[in-house]
């Protein structure tokens, strides 16, 4: 199955950043930590921001106003490997705390400030997964429940219900290779089989602005 995005909430898209040029400015970060925030990383900007291949990539999907709004550096590797279950991508990364109706559930990580917002705005946001290394199925490729991305905010136990309904699809890649997908949709990754290097660069994209006194952190 080769999933569309718009029936399927992803797609595969391919060849389209030079993956050794991600990793000249992302190599210097520590591989013992399954996901690292980036924020205020010299070059990064001008790789994922306006005008950027990924950036097109969300540009088609959201309008000209998209921009980056949280990144994310996965790296799978022998030593630190990790499995995750079925779930939604329920935050976002904000400036700093401001308490807003239907902003909840507070958290810091790693230093950002994390906030659960209304669903409506995550379901007008695009994810891309930037893919740094190859991902074969022995290498815990990303799993996603096609479809599932318009059936609203999901309680956590009908997520196996949803998998039945909808299936599976591993989102296997190249390095260089970009995967979109929806933000809400559910998915998982399994451990390697086969541990190796499986470096991901994740950005989220929104072109909504905050409410209030909110403000994205941005990159």
């Amino acid at each position: 199955m080769n999933p569309g995005f718009e029936q399927d909430g992803a797609e595969l898209h391919t060849g389209v950043v030079d993956a050794s040029d991600l990793l000249s400015i992302l190599n210097a970060f520590p591989s013992d930590r399954a996901g690292t925030r980036l924020k205020g990383i010299a070059g990064l900007a001008e790789r994922i921001g306006k005008e950027s291949k990924p950036w097109m990539i969300a540009r088609d999907r959201l309008g000209a106003n998209s921009q980056p709004v949280r990144a994310i550096l996965f790296d799978k590797n022998m030593t630190t490997n990790w499995s995750l279950d079925w779930h939604q991508d329920r935050t976002i990364a904000v400036a700093e705390r401001k308490e807003v109706q239907g902003f909840r559930n507070w958290t810091v990580k790693q230093g950002i400030q994390h906030v659960e917002p209304p669903f409506e705005l995550l379901a007008n946001m695009v994810t891309l997964r930037i893919h740094l290394d190859d991902v074969g199925p022995d290498n815990a490729p990303l799993r996603i429940a096609p479809g599932s991305h318009k059936l609203g905010r999901l309680a956590e136990e009908d997520y196996a219900s949803v998998v039945l309904q909808c299936g599976e699809v591993e989102c296997l890649a190249k390095s260089g290779d970009i995967w979109s997908y929806s933000t809400p949709i559910l998915h998982a990754s399994k451990m390697s089989a086969r541990p190796q290097r499986r470096r991901v660069l994740q950005v989220d994209y929104s072109a909504s602005r905050l409410p209030a006194e909110l403000q994205w952190a941005g990159l």
